[in-house]
This record gives C-alpha cells, structure tokens and sequence, in this order.
C-alpha cells in the first residue's frame, strides 16, 4: 500500500483537454508553460455538482474560490464540466496550495488538495573563458560554467576526470554567483572554478561541469568537457652558454654561433653581454657573430629572465681569433705599458724637482748675512793687494 501511494503521489495522466496534466495526488510538479488540470476527489461527473475550488498561490493575496456555477478567472483557471480544475498555462506565480471540497448524490462529502510547485529545465550549461593552459603549483581559473533559464536555481557541479571536485579552500575554489531574471523569474547560474594543479599530475586533465535541477528528479545536464594543459614551471638554474666552433677560436672572417640553454618555464628572455657590458641586441638564445675581425674578440656570456623569477647570468665564454693574442690581451699590455711610462715620468720629474729645491737651498746658505760683513770683506781685499803687489816689485 506504502509503495502504491509513493507512486500514485507522481502520477501524470494526459486528459481530454490535451496534454494536461491530471493528477489527484498531494504533490503536484508542473512545467512551466503547460496545462494542468486538477481532479476533484468524489465530485459527480455531471451536473448538477456541489463543489468549490479554493486556491491560495502567488496570485492571490487570500483565498480564491472558483465553482462550476461562477466565471473562469481570467486565463489563469476555470472548473471542467467534470468538475477538475484547468490551469491552461502553469506559471511560477500558480505556485501554491490548492483543494476542493464536493458532495456526492447521496450526501457525502470529499475533500482533496494539492501542493502545486512548477519547473523549467535550463539548456546544457556551458563553460565560458576556458584555460587552454594551467600551471602547476599555482592557482589557475580554469573557467566559468553557466547555466540560464532553469526554475528552479538548482545547483552547478564540478567534474575532474569524471570525479566530483569538491571545494577545499586549498587546491580547489570555487567561486558561485545566482541571478534572477526580474520579468520570467527564471535563474542564472554561474560558478568560477580555481584549481592548483599539483607537480607531476596529469598532463592533459578533463574539467566538466554539470547542471542538477531541483525540479523535478532527473539526472544531471553536462556540460561539453574542457582540455587544458598543464606544464610546470623550472627554476632559472644551470643556464649554460655553448660556442661553435667548440673553444671560441676562430680564424679571421670566420663564424662564430652562441647558443644560451636556460631550461626553465615559461621560456626566459634571453640577453647577451660583451666583457661585462649589455649588448644592444632584442632578447634571442642564439648570438651570430659572421665575418669574425679582432672588434668581435672579447668575453661573451647570456642572461636569462624569467619576470617572476628572477635573472640567472650564464658562465663566460671567449672568443678568438686564431694565431693572435686576442684583442682583449693587447689592450691589456698597453694598458700597463702605459701604465708604467707614466710611473716613470711622474718619478723622474718628482727628481728633479727635489734636485732643483737642494741647489736652492744650497745657494742660500752661502750668501752674505749683511752687507756690512761683504763691506769688510771688500776692505780685507783691497789692503790685501798692495802687499802683494810689493812682494812682486821687491828683491831678494
């Protein structure tokens, strides 16, 4: 008996009156826009009837009372000759409780009433701005499912490889927005998902999303599936710089190839350097140096720049011509050649400055304290040459 009443609750049977819905149960479920017609339990088939409808839905602010005998409401319900209650287009308005009390030839009254409640199944939902690329480790949008037009709201789903994806506040977010249309009182659904994929998962997951209406019991509506892939990012390290011909050496007019290998995700830009300084050239991993002359000579490493991570600058390499000492060695030795000339000559004038101040000084010390002592002195010589000068004349 149980069992025979759980089923009889839902059953849809089609009448006269098209493809209406006549039940007698408590629970009624309709769609929107379609007919539904309500019996009443132990009414006469023919006239003359005693029944009334009383309806209370989101039409009505109180009670409606419908009755063979009375005028159809509207578009909205009227009473069969059969006494059944015809609803030609169910709405979310007619949502609400409706009975029927009748009484039979011989006295007997019945009593019926149902629960009325409509639905609108929406159309496959959709994944809008797909990620055609993930990261691992990081949070990704993987995209927005949207579903339009359901009444019920219902509910959105995630699926990854066929699996139910749960929101954990960690790997999984998902982020849900609903919206009623404020004319047909339809909803909008939209769910956001955010996923970490984690290091070494699957390269190519699937992500799905599905619709479940609350209204009435049916399976889920997917969505189309999406593929995105998912690459991990590698460190900037071990950026490595390769020369060809192997060594750096060259002969004059020759071809040099520079390949800068920085195995990193996202790919870095690459920059070249020339004995310490930036080289104006755009960001390439390969550095042509054609027709190799003594200009080209010099120290050459790359620099690997990854935004978010960081520069990692690659070990040097030289590069030569064959048979010469390379320009950057000449340079070098006339640096110190020049080095030293200067030395010597900054030496040789600080000697003879110091030369020059000795004499000076020198000079200064033997010159007279005054001129009264080189008067006396002038005095001393002119008495001094008499005397010799008689010496000279005199005889023995």
């Amino acid at each position: 008996m149980a069992a025979r009443a759980a089923a009889g609750a839902w059953v849809l049977v089609l009448s006269l009156w098209g493809a209406a819905a006549v039940v007698g149960s408590q629970n009624v479920t309709a769609r929107i826009g379609e007919p539904l017609v309500l019996n009443c339990k132990g009414a006469p088939k023919k006239p003359p009837q005693q029944l009334e409808w009383k309806l209370n839905t989101g039409r009505t602010e109180a009670w409606k009372v419908l009755s063979p005998e009375g005028a159809p409401w509207d578009s909205v319900a009227r009473v069969l000759p059969n006494g059944s209650l015809l609803l030609p287009a169910v709405g979310i308005q007619d949502e609400g409780t409706f009975r029927c009390r009748a009484t039979n030839r011989h006295g007997k009254e019945s009593k019926s009433s149902y629960r009325v409640r409509v639905y609108q199944i929406p159309g496959k939902p959709e994944i809008v701005d797909p990620a055609s690329e993930l990261t691992a480790g990081v949070p990704n949008k993987v995209g927005t499912c949207v579903s339009e037009g359901g009444y019920p709201a219902g509910t959105l789903s995630w699926h990854l490889d066929g699996k139910p994806l749960t929101p954990d506040g960690k790997g999984v977010a998902v982020k849900e927005q609903t919206r009623r249309h404020p004319e047909t009182g339809l909803f909008t659904l939209q769910s956001e998902l955010v996923v970490t994929p984690a290091r070494g998962g699957a390269a190519h997951p699937t992500f799905s999303c599905s619709f479940s209406p609350g209204l009435p019991r049916r399976k889920a509506v997917h969505a189309a599936p999406i593929h995105p892939s998912v690459w991990e990012p590698v460190s900037l390290e071990n950026v490595q710089l390769l020369v060809e011909p192997e060594g750096g050496t060259v002969a004059p007019g020759g071809t040099v190839t520079l390949t800068c290998e920085a195995p990193a995700q996202p790919a870095p830009e690459i920059h070249w350097m020339k004995d310490g300084m930036p080289l104006p050239l755009p960001p390439s991993p390969v550095l042509l140096l054609p027709e190799v002359g003594p200009q080209d000579q010099g120290s050459y490493s790359c620099v690997a720049t990854i935004p978010s991570h960081g520069s990692q600058e690659s070990p040097a390499v030289t590069v030569s011509i064959a048979g010469s000492t390379g320009g950057s060695g000449l340079g070098t030795l006339a640096l110190a050649l020049g080095t030293l000339a200067a030395l010597g000559i900054a030496a040789l004038l600080v000697g003879v400055i110091a030369w020059q101040r000795r004499r000076r000084q020198g000079k200064e010390r033997k010159a007279p304290e005054s001129q009264e002592e080189e008067e006396e002195r002038a005095e001393l010589n002119q008495s001094e040459e008499p005397e010799t000068a008689e010496r000279g004349t005199g005889g023995p």
